[in-house]
């Protein structure tokens, strides 16, 4: 008869580590959970947003026919990401070019199923997101504290809504996080591979968005002057060779990000001529250089779409404002009181309170001057860009304020009632998140009503064409209504099956008239008063945060 084998009190540790580690992992899980359960509810009731056709458009032409000609306003990455479930010839989004915009008439086979497929691989790096907070969280403080910054993530409206679209603000915030944690995680004297890692992180950063080329020059730096864990001033000590192999692999990664094209820039008698693969004709400008030259350029579409994107901040563009339409943008003001509008007022609180604790050395944290850097360069750029089109501009911000939250837990768990007034505020935030649950897009904090929304700001912000889901369900709900409509947004109405009359600037209609909170604004409109008339007309409801519906009976 064969003898059981004793359990020894090695075995009997080793459980009870399996079982610790087990449970330290479960409420991390439940958060992660959470989160992705309101990106999907978010994605299955907000339409099509603005911006994201041309994203989805693009990214099936440049799997389709290696072409990235159009809009190369932005890198591909997140486009080419979201457009893989899409690759098969069935999925098709027909846009229309106009003098001011575009306009989208057809989506084949239906616009939801095509949302549902696109949108589902940017909540996942939003999933990678939570993952990256937890794990520096812990590092940095303690797994406590990091539990502590997961729930406020679990319940961010920002990231909720912007990784659950189509556009570049998600991928690019995941990859600056990214790129902070992973230069503070190379602690000791740089190595080779460590070089190489950093090179693929930092080329996926460069192709996530062209505002991070600062954060990608910033991550350089650190990867230069870092000697043993720590910076140093003195030039011979630096590293240059792993900075060199970091900043080559980055560069290889963007080529192949643009499918290893090679353009063509030639400087001749005063006119510059590039040559991209695959576009519909060269660009010609005149020069003012005296060079005869003929030189090849890897990604030289990169190299394009940043000079037109430097162009645009430049010059601005139409933004809106505290009840103000400016045609350039440029308030130094609008991204700091964005986000007093924008982001939970706790989360704001938690985190600069977080960010005093360690910059006062009330409590201690590794690395936090590298951490602190990314967000403080990165809000200091942005206060000086002339694109005022909405605080997702500044999401990368949003993690390391999350981050910083967690120093709160850290310092002050310890105290008697530290626990209870935490978890409090927790479940504070997670409710005043819900209050605007699934349209997390038209967030404000609890100062400002949804009725009056629209007169501190407008576009990604409040309305970004989110609607037409809940405006075809008011519609079927009201067949006898004949509908006068004002849209904000790219996709065409009838797209969603809305039977709708369209309602020009400064024209008058009587029974319902619906229109968009960024056309209440007049952020774009020839005239920002052409459909403020509505509002002496009663308004019977806001069909998710960013429609207005008047009653108008003369």
């Amino acid at each position: 008869m064969l003898q059981q084998a004793p359990v020894t009190f090695a075995d009997k540790r080793s459980s009870v580590k399996q079982q610790r580690n087990w449970t330290r992992a479960l409420f991390p899980a439940v958060l992660l959970a959470l989160y992705m359960a309101q990106c999907l509810w978010f994605i299955g009731t907000q339409s099509l947003t603005y911006d994201e056709p041309i994203h989805i458009a693009e990214g099936l032409n440049a799997w389709r026919n290696g072409q990235f000609e159009e809009y190369n306003d932005h890198p591909p990455l997140a486009r080419l990401l979201c457009t893989l479930p899409l690759i098969g010839r069935e999925w098709q989004v027909e846009v229309e070019k106009l003098p001011a915009g575009f306009r989208v008439h057809r989506i084949l086979p239906d616009p939801v199923s095509l949302a549902w497929r696109a949108r589902v691989m940017n909540s996942a790096l939003g999933f990678l997101l939570g993952i990256l907070l937890w794990l520096q969280a812990a590092r940095m403080f303690s797994a406590a504290a990091a539990n502590f910054s997961l729930a406020l993530f679990a319940f961010s409206p920002s990231l909720i809504a912007h990784f659950s679209v189509v556009t570049t603000d998600g991928a690019a915030t995941l990859l600056i996080f990214a790129s902070a944690i992973l230069i503070v995680r190379c602690k000791q004297r740089p190595k080779w591979r460590n070089g190489l890692a950093c090179g693929v992180v930092f080329g996926f950063l460069l192709l996530a968005k062209f505002s991070t080329l600062p954060m990608f020059a910033l991550a350089i730096v650190w990867i230069l002057v870092r000697v043993g864990g720590f910076p140093t001033f003195h030039s011979l000590r630096w590293n240059y060779a792993n900075a060199a192999v970091t900043l080559l692999v980055a560069i290889f990664v963007v080529w192949a990000g643009y499918f290893f094209h090679v353009s063509r820039l030639t400087i001749h008698n005063g006119t510059l001529t590039a040559s991209h693969p695959h576009w519909t004709a060269p660009l010609v400008k005149p020069t003012h250089s005296g060079l005869n030259v003929s030189l090849p350029i890897p990604a030289g579409e990169f190299v394009a779409g940043l000079r037109d994107v430097a162009l645009r901040n430049a010059h601005g563009q139409p933004a809106f404002f505290l009840g103000q339409v400016s045609r350039t943008g440029g308030w130094k003001e609008y991204y700091p009181v964005a986000i007093l509008l924008k982001w939970p007022l706790l989360v704001i609180g938690l985190a600069l309170s977080g960010f005093a604790l360690r910059l006062f050395g009330k409590i201690q944290s590794p690395d936090f001057l590298i951490v602190a850097s990314f967000p403080v360069l990165y809000f200091a750029l942005a206060i000086f860009a002339h694109f005022n089109i909405g605080e997702r501009h500044v999401l990368p911000l949003y993690p390391f304020a999350l981050l910083f939250a967690g120093a709160v837990w850290q310092r002050f768990s310890q105290h008697r009632f530290g626990p209870a007034l935490l978890i409090a505020m927790l479940v504070l935030n997670a409710a005043d998140a819900l209050r605007y649950a699934p349209g997390y897009l038209s967030y404000f904090d609890i100062f400002v009503s949804p009725e009056n929304s629209y007169r501190w700001l407008a576009d990604s912000n409040l309305d970004w064409g989110q609607g037409l889901l809940a405006l075809h369900k008011y519609q079927a709900e009201h067949p006898h209504e004949q509908i006068s409509l004002a849209y904000f947004g790219s996709v065409d109405p009838a797209v969603y099956g809305i039977n709708a009359n369209p309602l020009a600037e400064n024209e008058h209609a009587t029974g319902t008239v619906i229109v968009s909170a960024t056309h209440l604004a007049g952020e774009y409109l020839k005239d920002p008063e052409a459909y403020r008339w509505l509002v002496h007309y009663r308004r019977v409801g806001i069909l998710d945060y960013s429609l207005y519906v008047f009653s108008v009976d003369r």
